[in-house]
């Protein structure tokens, strides 16, 4: 998917991750940027395909199902909402509201 950028400039993003994916990462994290890590002079020690398997392989109970979005929480409304624009608060909570200005 192509994106543009702030001067008009398309920038077709998948295509810039695919050209850098084996790529360094920046720090010292000692992984490039599909995930892979790296040993001296920059060589794929072990992929990312690999250490996952591994996790799991030492991890049984993690749970490896992919969850179902959850539902909203919040229910759709069932009547219609009121017009509020001709609501009058009531005369003590009016009083209560308005705030007396200096000098009266």
């Amino acid at each position: 998917m192509a994106h543009r950028s702030m001067q008009g400039k398309m920038v077709d993003m998948e295509k810039l991750m695919r050209q850098n994916e084996l790529v360094p990462a920046v720090g010292n994290a000692g992984l490039n940027a599909r995930g892979d890590k790296l040993g001296p002079g920059g060589k794929v020690v072990q992929r990312r395909e690999d250490m996952v398997a591994e996790y799991y392989e030492s991890n049984p109970k993690v749970a490896r199902k992919k969850v179902a979005a959850q539902p909203d929480p919040v229910p759709a409304p069932t009547e219609a909402i009121p017009d509020m624009s001709e609501f009058e608060p009531p005369e003590e909570v009016a009083a209560v509201v308005t705030k007396p200005k200096k000098g009266e």
